[in-house]
């Protein structure tokens, strides 16, 4: 039976020889149709559009003029004279002080200096006699001379009554107390019937508000790259550098202003430099210690590269893009970040005109791998008529510089 059942070995192998190699190209087949595709990711071409880089600060808005209204002379406040808070213009009547005792000292220096100067009429016709009678011997040296005495005590009286009559006429003249300067006024600090005295009592105060300063800190290494651009304050003393400002309520940037002044020393506690920018109010809509958030030019016009932030990836090391290659596999770029701009980053260095990146999915691939992309936009029109009307903007504000005129 042993025998019998040997018989025949090279059979039983040719047999069993196709079912192993029929049950290999299976196991081959289901591995391959188990095999999962590329994953699906999202990718944009980067964008080209012109840009500014601008660098933002914080500031607080100051008058440029802050005056205290106090009275020259002393005496009762007779009347209020404005609305407190209003505009006033240089030389409007404030106060009004009771003037009857300084019309009284006028009247009376007047007839004082009246009767002094008939009183050197005479002095000088006695002068005058007396020199015509000496000359014929018929009174002495020494009557001229007392007469010419009389003639000079007289001239010195004159004089003073003059002078004394002026200080009373400007004393009178105090009673009104006036704006020194346009601007808006605060609340009246003495009312009716107080008594106030000489460049002690507080009336109110006034500050000017055609225009309106804006101060803000600048560190060194800024300061040095807008020496560079020549954009804070050029040599010539001409405004060239806009100066965008946004107020707490407002949206966007939409004051006008310029670089006026530079101080000449960087504080070594702060390591700053402060900077003044000035603003027209001639809507009257900004005031002295309101909160302001101001731009200014960081760099040259020029044609940047844009990207979506979520494109961007962080390691230990770098910022990176994942880049899109000719076979559909994406590779590690790290790149070297500008600022923001309407949701988009400017790419200072790593990315040029077009190159695509994944801009959504990057969790789910990394460098190196073939990817199965789905081109997109990099950003909406919306967002993209956003960058080109800020920067138009912008270019508008630096030609109307050319034409702004600070009073």
């Amino acid at each position: 039976m042993v025998g019998k059942h040997l018989r025949n070995p090279l059979l039983l192998i040719s047999i069993s020889a196709p079912l192993v190699l029929s049950g290999c190209q299976d196991s081959h087949a289901e591995s391959a149709a188990k095999a999962p595709p590329p994953p699906g990711v999202e990718v944009a071409q980067v964008l080209i559009e012109k840009v500014t880089e601008l660098d933002e600060y914080s500031g607080r808005l100051e008058s440029p003029q802050t005056v205290t209204v106090m009275p020259r002379v002393s005496g009762y406040v007779d009347k209020v004279h404005f609305q407190e808070g209003s505009v006033v213009e240089a030389g409007d009547v404030l106060f009004s002080i009771d003037n009857r005792l300084f019309v009284a000292e006028v009247t009376r220096l007047k007839a004082e200096l009246s009767s002094a100067q008939t009183s050197l009429n005479q002095a000088i016709k006695d002068y005058e006699r007396a020199q015509r009678l000496s000359k014929t011997k018929a009174i002495s040296q020494e009557t001229v001379d007392a007469r010419f005495a009389d003639k000079q005590r007289s001239i010195a009286s004159v004089s003073a009554l003059k002078a004394a009559l002026a200080q009373a006429e400007l004393d009178l003249e105090f009673t009104l107390v006036r704006a020194p300067i346009d601007g808006k006024v605060s609340n009246a600090e003495i009312t009716k019937g107080n008594y106030v005295t000489t460049g002690q009592t507080v009336l109110t105060s006034l500050v000017s508000t055609s225009h309106m300063y804006a101060y803000f800190d600048v560190d060194e290494r800024s300061y040095l790259k807008y020496q560079q651009l020549n954009n804070l304050l050029p040599a010539n003393g001409e405004a060239e550098n806009v100066v965008q400002m946004a107020l707490a309520n407002d949206s966007g940037y939409p004051h006008l202003g310029y670089i006026d002044f530079v101080d000449n020393a960087i504080d070594e506690t702060t390591g700053t430099i402060r900077v003044r920018a000035v603003f027209d109010n001639e809507k009257q809509n900004l005031l002295p210690g309101m909160f302001a958030k101001l731009r200014i030019a960081g760099s040259a016009s020029y044609q940047g590269v844009l990207i979506d932030d979520k494109a961007i990836g962080t390691d230990l090391n770098n910022k990176y893009v994942l880049v899109l290659g000719d076979d559909n596999v994406v590779q590690y770029r790290a790149i070297s970040l500008g600022e923001g701009v309407n949701g988009l980053r400017i790419i200072a260095s790593g990315l040029k005109a077009g190159d695509k990146i994944v801009v959504n999915g990057l969790q789910r691939v990394r460098a190196n791998m073939p990817v199965t992309p789905n081109e997109v936009s990099m950003a909406d029109e919306n967002t993209l008529a956003s960058i080109r009307q800020q920067q138009a903007l912008l270019d508008q504000q630096r030609n109307e510089l050319l034409t702004l005129q600070v009073n």
